[in-house]
């Protein structure tokens, strides 16, 4: 019986807070505006480029349409300055793979963005689908991408997997109908949104697949 497992990307197979924060603040700065606190920018990733745009940008009187382009720019030239492979990440794709499960990418990131980030960490070919924010699909939290991907691989959503550190993620894993995993090591808000797994580590969820 086909199995599948989607992940999302930031703060589940990437750390990639400080990359995002310094596009942010290197936005700002074109705008003479001061820089925001790290933990301050992780608060707005999750829910697209767009809206990390306006609410980094809230209150300055800057519109989204001005400052999108600066940050877009930046981060295209700086996305994996600092971003990195959480530990175990490499290895337990490895190991998903070797099993047969089909692996999936599911994003609000842009995907040229996203396929960038994949290749240049060397895990892009572990991935039989990626779908990033800007993709023709709907954004998380809706499931309209999950359960695409999950009948491209005629695999039954009850015993399918999302992984990910945000509510947009299981949220749209339970709309679907799948397993949800939170990623708790990751920067995500999981709002009030229970899932039936909860993890400190990647490894800790690929022995759940693995079980």
């Amino acid at each position: 019986m086909n199995t599948c497992v989607i992940f999302d990307l930031d703060g589940t197979l990437i750390d990639s807070r400080q990359d995002l924060a310094d596009a942010v603040n290197w936005m700002r700065s074109q705008f003479n505006l001061s820089p925001l606190a790290l933990e301050q920018v992780v608060g707005y990733i999750g829910n697209g480029i767009k809206l990390l745009t306006e609410r980094s940008l809230e209150g300055s009187g800057i519109a989204v349409e001005q400052g999108l382009p600066f940050l877009k720019e930046y981060y295209h030239n700086h996305m994996v300055d600092n971003t990195c492979l959480y530990p175990g990440v490499a290895e337990g794709l490895t190991r998903l793979l070797d099993r047969g499960i089909k692996l999936a990418v599911i994003t609000n990131k842009p995907h040229s963005a996203t396929l960038k980030i994949l290749k240049e960490l060397s895990i892009y070919d572990s991935f039989d689908t990626i779908i990033g924010g800007d993709s023709g699909f709907p954004l998380k939290p809706d499931p309209a991408p999950l359960l695409h991907f999950v009948g491209k691989c005629a695999a039954i959503p009850a015993q399918s997997w999302m992984c990910g550190d945000h509510y947009t993620d299981l949220e749209a894993g339970r709309r679907a109908g799948m397993k949800r995993c939170f990623a708790a090591y990751g920067f995500g808000n999981p709002k009030d949104e229970q899932c039936e797994y909860s993890v400190s580590t990647f490894p800790e969820f690929i022995k759940l697949c693995l079980a």
